[in-house]
C-alpha cells in the first residue's frame, strides 16, 4: 500500500531492511512513537499497531482514513486557492475544530500542494508552508481502501512516554532528526527530548529499532544507552533546501 501523503524523511527505502528485523516478531504489536508518513507500518503490515505522532493534524487525517475518508473539497493546483485553503485550515485550528473531517481533507490538500512536501507550523500552531508550484499533481479522493488495513491500528497524538507499551511490543522509532529544523508541529523537539527518547527506548524489554541523523552526539547517545548500530546512506527525496544528496543515518537496535 502506498503512503497517502508526501512526507519529508519518509522511510519507504528502509522497509526491506526492517522487514528482516520484523519477521521473527510479526506476531507481536508494532509501536511507532513517530509514525510520520506511515511508510513503515504500511510496509510491515502488522496485524495490530499503535501509531503515534507529535502532530495532531497528521493523526486526525489518519483517524479519518480509518473511518473511510472520501475527500469532498475541490482539489486544484492553484496558488490563490491554496492560500484560501491554508487560511481556512488555520481558522479550524483556532476554532478548536482541527479534528473535523474538513480539517483532514484540507490537511491532505495542503500536503499534496504545498512546497516540497513540508509540514511546518508556527509556534502559534498555524500551518505556514508556501505554495508548491508543481506542474501536475495526482490527487486522490477515495481513501476507503485504507479502512480495512487500519482496522486494528490505534492512532494517538501524545508524548512518546505516554504510549501504553507492552513488554513484547516491537518499537520502531523515527523521531524528528537531530538537525536545526524540528518544528513540524507546534511543539519543538529539542536535544533534551532526544536524550529522553533514547533512555525510554533503552528501558523497553522487547525489540527496538531507531533511526536518526548520524550526528556525533546521536551516535554517542545511542552507544551509551547500549544500542548496536549501523550507518546507512539515506536518500533525500524531499528536502526543505532542495538538497537531494544522500545523508548519513544511524539504525540503532537492541533486543533483536
Amino acid at each position: 500500500m502506498q503512503p497517502p501523503l508526501k512526507w519529508a524523511g519518509g522511510k519507504r527505502w528502509l522497509v526491506p531492511l526492517l522487514l528482516d528485523m520484523w519477521q521473527p516478531y510479526s506476531h507481536t504489536r508494532l509501536v511507532e512513537p513517530f509514525v510520520g508518513g506511515m511508510a513503515i507500518a504500511l510496509g510491515l503490515q502488522p496485524s495490530q499497531a499503535i501509531l503515534n505522532d507529535l502532530n495532531p493534524h497528521l493523526i486526525n487525517f489518519y483517524r479519518w482514513l480509518k473511518k473511510g475518508l472520501y475527500v469532498e473539497i475541490p482539489l486544484e493546483n492553484n496558488e490563490e486557492y491554496y492560500y484560501q485553503c491554508r487560511v481556512r485550515f488555520n481558522q479550524l485550528i483556532y476554532a478548536n475544530e482541527a479534528d473535523s473531517v474538513e480539517a483532514a481533507e484540507l490537511f491532505y490538500f495542503l500536503n499534496r500542494t504545498g512546497y516540497n512536501g513540508l509540514c511546518r507550523f508556527s509556534s502559534r500552531n498555524q500551518f505556514n508552508v508556501p505554495f508548491g508550484r508543481y506542474k501536475t499533481i495526482n490527487y486522490i479522493r477515495d481513501f476507503t481502501k485504507y479502512s480495512r488495513t487500519f482496522r486494528n491500528w490505534l492512532f494517538t497524538a501524545d508524548d512518546f512516554s505516554n504510549i501504553p507499551v507492552k513488554p513484547n511490543d516491537f518499537i520502531y522509532s523515527d523521531p524528528p532528526y537531530d538537525v536545526e529544523f524540528t518544528r513540524y508541529s507546534a511543539q519543538d523537539f529539542k536535544w533534551q527530548d532526544q536524550v529522553r527518547l533514547a533512555e525510554w527506548l533503552a528501558k523497553h524489554r522487547g525489540p527496538v529499532v531507531a533511526s536518526n541523523q548520524a550526528t556525533d552526539r546521536i551516535v554517542s547517545l545511542y552507544k551509551d544507552c547500549g544500542f548496536s548500530m549501523m550507518l546507512l546512506d539515506a536518500p533525500r527525496r524531499i528536502s526543505c533546501t532542495g538538497d537531494r544528496k544522500p545523508a548519513k543515518e544511524i539504525l540503532a537496535y537492541k533486543g533483536l
